[in-house]
């Protein structure tokens, strides 16, 4: 009888451990997930967030928020990423039914009171020359250049390949874009 009551405490311990470790897992992982916020003088950056890339991509995107709260406009653009040889603004359009990328020039304008958000099938960072995949988990930095702010380090978490934005629906269906010499379908959600 002792011999079976130490048995099912064991298994009880050892059920209750693994139940707190999964829990911890799961904590860490989504900590993991969660984007810093970013002040850099009137500027305010959230939810930075990318999607994990296929092995053999040469490039990825990047996305998140920036509000300004300052009385004049400003203007933001990419300085570089320690992910990819080059990062810029790109906007997106819809031509004739084929979606098409073009780098934004001049960077983005942020006017005074305004929160624009970069998303995917929007604007967004383009990464290009991607020095390694994008890998679910892990986290890359991009340094943003503002007119008048001034520079600021950027770390971007990287999340599942089909994933929506933090606080959002998971996107879906399918799109066709042009860009970069080239075109490309994109499924799962928008790039």
């Amino acid at each position: 009888m002792l011999e079976r009551t130490q048995q099912k405490y064991g298994r009880s311990a050892r059920a209750g451990l693994l139940g707190a470790t999964a829990c911890v897992a799961v904590l860490f992982v989504g900590a993991a997930a969660q984007a810093e916020d970013y002040n850099v003088g009137p500027i305010h950056i959230a939810q930075a967030w990318a999607r994990t890339t296929p092995k053999n991509a040469s490039s990825g995107a990047a996305y998140l928020t920036v509000t300004n709260s300052g009385t004049a406009p400003d203007r933001m653009s990419c300085a570089g990423s320690d992910a990819a040889g080059q990062c810029q603004i790109h906007t997106m359009s819809m031509e004739n039914g084929v979606m098409k990328m073009r780098p934004v020039e001049g960077g983005l304008e942020i006017r005074p009171g305004e929160t624009v958000t970069l998303k995917p099938g929007a604007d967004h960072l383009m990464l290009t020359q991607l020095k390694h995949p994008l890998e679910t988990g892990s986290t890359i930095a991009a340094t943003l250049q503002f007119e008048k702010a001034g520079a600021v380090k950027v770390d971007v978490p990287v999340l599942a390949m089909g994933a929506a934005a933090p606080g959002s629906g998971a996107g879906s269906g399918s799109m066709m874009m042009e860009g970069h010499g080239n075109q490309m379908m994109m499924q799962g959600g928008k790039h």
